[in-house]
C-alpha cells in the first residue's frame, strides 16, 4: 500500500479562471524519494498543499496509509511532516532559537548536526555571536539562500519521517546544493521525500521523477 495515494485529484483557487490541478493521480511509496518538475504554475506546489490539507480538493481522493486525510487529525498529519517551503520565515530571535521552531528541546549537538547537514553551519558560526546570534540584527545580510539553508537545517533538526521539501534549493549556490542533496541522501535514506523543483541536478538523486 502507498503512502500517500492520489487519484484523479482537480482543485482550483478561489477566484481563479483556471484550475490548478486537474486530474493528478500518483501513488507516493513509502521510503521513496520523488521529484515533481513541471514548469511554473502547472501545481507542483499546490499539490503539496493539499497533501498537507491546507486546502480541501475540489475533486478526487487523497489518501495516507490507506485512510482519506480528511479522517485524520490533521494537526497528527502535519506533525509527522517536515514541510520547506520556498519562503522561510524568521523570527527575530537567536538562530538558535530559530532552528529551535522544529524540535524546542534540540540541544547543542543536535543544532549543529542539522546545521551541518544543510551546509549553515560555517556561516553561523561566522556570525558575531555564532547560534547566539539576534537575526533582527543581522537585517537584510541574510540572502535568500541563506534563509532556505535556515529552513532545510529546521527539516533535519525535525527529523519527521516524511519531507515536503518546496523548491528548497532555488536561491542556493551548486556548492552548498551539492553537500544539501547529499545530507539528504546519506541523513534521509529511510525517509519519504517529495521535493518539487526545476533543477535536473534535484531530479538526478530522485528515484522518480513526476512531470505534470
Amino acid at each position: 500500500m502507498a503512502l500517500f495515494s492520489v487519484r484523479d485529484l482537480s482543485f482550483a483557487y478561489p477566484d481563479a479562471d483556471r484550475r490548478a490541478l486537474e486530474n493528478v493521480s500518483v501513488d507516493i511509496e513509502r521510503g521513496e524519494y520523488l521529484c515533481v518538475c513541471g514548469k511554473s504554475g502547472c501545481g507542483k506546489s499546490t499539490l503539496l498543499k493539499l497533501l498537507m490539507r491546507f486546502y480541501e480538493p475540489d475533486e478526487g481522493v487523497i489518501a495516507y496509509d490507506g485512510t482519506k486525510i480528511g479522517e485524520i487529525n490533521t494537526a497528527a498529519l502535519r506533525g509527522g511532516i517536515s514541510y520547506v517551503t520556498q519562503e522561510t520565515f524568521l523570527f527575530h530571535d537567536t538562530v538558535a532559537e530559530n532552528l529551535k521552531v522544529a524540535k524546542e528541546d534540540a540541544t547543542e549537538e543536535e543544532l549543529e548536526r542539522a546545521a551541518r547537514a544543510a551546509s549553515i553551519h560555517d556561516l553561523i558560526m561566522s556570525l558575531p555571536d555564532g547560534y547566539e546570534t539576534k537575526i533582527a540584527e543581522l537585517g537584510s545580510s541574510l540572502s535568500g539562500g541563506e534563509r532556505q539553508r535556515l529552513g532545510i537545517a529546521r527539516a533535519f533538526l525535525h527529523d519527521a519521517d516524511i519531507l515536503f521539501l518546496d523548491e528548497p534549493t532555488s536561491n542556493i549556490d551548486s556548492l552548498n546544493e551539492g553537500m544539501i542533496l547529499r545530507s539528504l541522501k546519506e541523513e534521509c535514506a529511510d525517509k519519504t521525500i517529495l521535493m518539487v523543483s526545476h533543477r535536473k541536478s534535484t531530479m538526478g538523486i530522485a528515484d522518480d521523477v513526476l512531470e505534470m
